[in-house]
């Protein structure tokens, strides 16, 4: 079973859409207003959280005894559709990539809902897999891979890993699956995890094409 495994946001849209930055802004409203944190404080634990956990929910629910859904219900809490418009390109892009595609994404099910039907892909897309599939463990932590991997009952091998961050395609390399990197290579955009990268979402269906051999050419591979 060939299956790609699309991340969800600054993925699937560009970051120039700034959907995330609102998210960013509720994260940080919700540790001031509903957890009490002190304003000063929030930069340097978000920062620290996002190295020790993952996500700043980990150290919320670790730290702070947050209500994961709580959290996830607050900061999700944004107009969709002040960011994002249906995409023809991507969805034309969508419908030529043959096997299963799936949304695998460290954001509620509710927010990618959302987002699919801004951009008019809800149907392009067999399952949708969130933060919740491993109690709340995100990416880049295998565990949150393995329940995708088991819950579609494929193999690591015949997977392809979209995403924008170059952190969570280690692990996928890792497990065995291909990969590849929208948006800027950055960093870390020649490491030997990254099996391609592209600019835009939409053109990786010729990447993953490519390595089945359905198609003539790759892109910065």
């Amino acid at each position: 079973m060939d299956v790609t495994i699309f991340d969800l946001d600054n993925t699937l849209y560009a970051p120039e859409a700034r959907l995330f930055s609102l998210i960013d802004v509720r994260i940080n409203r919700y540790m001031t207003e509903v957890v009490r944190i002190e304003p000063e404080r929030v930069d340097g634990l978000r920062r620290l959280y996002w190295q020790r956990y993952g996500v700043t929910l980990g150290g919320l629910i670790r730290h702070h005894q947050v209500d994961p859904e709580d959290y996830l219900e607050y900061v999700h809490d944004v107009d969709v559709a002040l960011c994002l418009r249906p995409d023809q390109r991507l969805r034309q892009s969508l419908e030529s990539l043959s096997g299963v595609k799936v949304v695998f994404t460290n954001g509620s099910r509710d927010h990618a809902d959302r987002v699919l039907q801004a951009l008019d892909l809800a149907d392009q897309f067999s399952e949708i897999f969130d933060i919740r599939v491993a109690e709340y463990c995100p990416k880049p932590y295998a565990d949150p891979y393995h329940r995708v991997l088991a819950h579609l009952g494929a193999d690591a091998e015949c997977c392809a890993m979209i995403e924008d961050s170059a952190e969570n395609l280690r692990t996928a390399k890792a497990l065995g699956m291909r990969t590849v990197l929208v948006g800027p290579a950055g960093p870390a955009g020649q490491a030997d995890y990254i099996d391609a990268r592209v600019d835009r979402a939409d053109q990786v269906p010729e990447v993953v094409m490519g390595w089945r051999g359905l198609v003539g050419s790759v892109v910065d591979q």
